[in-house]
């Protein structure tokens, strides 16, 4: 498919209907006893997620993003009463995740305003409880831009970092389809038990179910595991409004991969299943970062970040998967890096070509959402009947939700 016939798919054409009774409220009691549909070759069965490590071919390689929710919505209180929600979706100055997080008196974020009418000037301040007293915080608006504000925060007490006060004053950004408060019990359940870098305002659903029992009995089995960072914004929450695909405008999210991850990668001969629809848009944009260093070897890190439409582009000059990520480390080792930092915008629908991905573990998402749009684009048009199978097998669906083992249609092809 051309980029031109991409862009005009319908988005009705990816709905179905998700009864409100199907959607998980809190997560099972134990991680991995959620249900787990297999598809393969067209084929739809269903088991438990904790035999998950005997559907993964031995000698695999498994991706898992790392990344972890902070807790990113912030409540002041004005002085006529009025709530103002403050919900941080990326760092400003500086704009470095990990260099924000250790701020010590001052910095800036990219935030979201709830009930920003309320706020049209003046500094918010809000009084936090700290083992050193108490600590007052203040937000002050810089610049308004359509949907978001980048907003300055100022503590009086130095010796604490920003890292600290989200942790203590801010609440964990639970999906909004769950129509409830965050609970306490939230801080533990809406994180995987692998993560570990600070970042994310949604959870990279697909791992919660992971226990370190799965993850022990994927090693016995010789699966060989590594680890990405793609911080999640709420642009994943984000509906398709427009009518056609080409209409939508996806988020930005911030990736870091390892030269250890991406030389795995490349070295690797054997399936390929990754953890969740980031780990997937992660890797997969390696590829096209990679094809930009064949032709701009000496470009900024910056200048690596892959745009929307950018994999539905005529290219005369192809590249093969393998030299994209030899171009990668090559780029590394040049510039003494141990990471590839960058960003990504990609948005991967029916039409796109997989470059490295034969597996995807991944939960039930929401009707007309682009994630949905990425499993079509991975087993074709079988979603409907995948869909269907877990509709009519009790599965439950979103954040809190059952899982899923996907093969890609080709993957028996490849693999024999």
């Amino acid at each position: 498919m051309k980029k031109i016939e991409i862009e005009q798919l319908q988005i009705t054409d990816f709905n179905y209907i998700l009864p409100e009774e199907k959607i998980a409220k809190y997560p099972l009691e134990k991680r991995d006893s959620s249900k787990l549909l297999l598809y393969a070759g067209g084929n739809i069965s269903s088991s438990v997620f904790s035999s998950l490590p005997e559907y993964i071919p031995s000698n695999s390689l498994m991706i898992f993003n790392n990344t972890r929710v902070i807790h990113a919505r912030l409540l002041f209180r004005k002085d006529t009463g009025a709530q103002i929600e403050v919900f941080c979706l990326s760092p400003a100055e500086p704009s470095d995740y990990a260099l924000n997080f250790q701020q010590r008196g001052s910095c800036s974020w990219h935030c979201m305003i709830g009930n920003a009418k309320r706020w049209k000037e003046g500094v918010l301040q809000l009084k936090i409880v700290h083992e050193k007293g108490i600590i007052t915080l203040s937000a002050e608006k810089k610049e308004v831009r359509e949907n978001e504000v980048t907003v300055e925060f100022s503590w009086d007490d130095p010796s604490v970092t920003f890292s600290e006060l989200l942790e203590i004053a801010g609440k964990l950004p639970i999906p909004p389809y769950l129509n409830r408060p965050a609970e306490t019990s939230d801080d533990e359940t809406y994180q995987t038990v692998y993560s570990r870098i600070e970042g994310s305002v949604a959870a990279p659903t697909a791992g919660l179910h992971f226990t370190n029992e799965v993850m022990d009995a994927l090693h016995r089995k010789g699966i060989k595991t590594d680890e990405v960072t793609l911080h999640v914004g709420a642009g994943t929450f984000k509906p398709v409004k427009s009518q056609i695909i080409g209409g939508h405008e996806m988020h930005t999210e911030c990736i870091s991969v390892s030269r250890k991850a991406i030389a795995d990668l490349y070295e690797n001969v054997n399936p390929l299943i990754v953890v969740g629809t980031t780990s997937m848009r992660t890797v997969e944009s390696l590829y096209y970062m990679g094809r930009k260093l064949q032709f701009n070897p000496d470009l900024l890190p910056h200048e690596l970040t892959v745009t929307q439409w950018e994999p539905y582009e005529e290219e005369n000059e192809r590249v093969s998967p393998k030299q994209a990520l030899k171009n990668l480390l090559d780029y590394l080792d040049r510039q003494q890096a141990d990471h590839l930092i960058s960003s990504t915008q990609i948005i991967i629908v029916p039409g796109y070509k997989f470059h490295f991905v034969d597996g995807l573990v991944t939960n039930f998402h929401q009707p007309q959402s682009t994630l949905l749009l990425l499993i079509a684009a991975f087993v074709g048009n079988d979603w409907r009947n995948i869909y269907e199978y877990a509709l009519t097998h009790d599965f439950r669906f979103l954040s809190y939700g059952d899982s899923s083992l996907l093969f890609s249609s080709d993957f028996t092809l490849k693999n024999g």
